[in-house]
């Protein structure tokens, strides 16, 4: 079990918004911040604090991943020709564990991260327990025989709430999903808006 898989509801009520649109998210009835002074009026963000809050925002909806891998993360896109923000998107967006929650093979994106690490997919034909493999465009993955019986697998695709994004390629019968290409910022279907280029801003002050 995953430390942060509780940590969900924390998050959204530290960042004041639904990142993941859940409907049973407490920032729905509570738009305050968490603990004693959460109702207190706050203060406008220095730039320094936009940009914190928009690398929280963007890290915790990757399941809170952690910030030595966010970095690295960042450090890899930077290198990539072209937009950096794009490119940290697009690295995110290939994760393992991301696809198999865009393909809606589970609820949420803790629930994707320990999925993988159970061993419930594979890649290419391949078995893999790392959430945080890197796909390319083309490549499929599929759930083990046994995990295609989920009851949490079955009720995750029926869900309303999120709709599978155009650059992933789904079956849900044969419990399959391809990354079909790899996604822009504005191709990704985030529920609340996500500022990539203040991240990028974090990092290189």
């Amino acid at each position: 079990m995953t430390k942060r898989t509780e940590a969900k509801h924390k998050i959204d009520r530290r960042m004041g918004e639904n990142i993941w649109g859940r409907p049973k998210s407490p920032v729905n009835k509570r738009e305050y911040g968490p603990g004693q002074h959460g109702q207190r009026r706050k203060g406008k963000l220095s730039d320094y604090g936009i940009q914190l809050k928009a690398k929280q925002k963007l890290k915790g909806y990757y399941a809170n991943i952690s910030e030595r891998q966010f970095h690295g993360i960042y450090m890899e896109a930077s290198r990539i020709t072209g937009d950096t923000s794009e490119n940290l998107i697009g690295l995110l967006e290939r994760r393992l564990d991301a696809l198999v929650y865009r393909a809606k093979f589970v609820p949420t994106m803790f629930a994707a991260r320990q999925f993988v690490s159970h061993g419930h997919v594979k890649v290419n034909g391949k078995r893999v327990t790392i959430p945080s493999m890197r796909l390319k465009a083309g490549d499929t993955i599929e759930l083990t025989e046994k995990s295609k019986q989920l009851g949490t697998v079955l009720e995750a695709i029926q869900l309303a709430e999120r709709d599978v994004p155009d650059y992933v390629e789904v079956d849900h019968k044969a419990m399959t999903a391809r990354l079909a290409r790899v996604p822009a910022l504005s191709d990704v279907p985030y529920p609340v808006q996500m500022e990539p280029h203040f991240v990028v801003e974090y990092y290189s002050r």
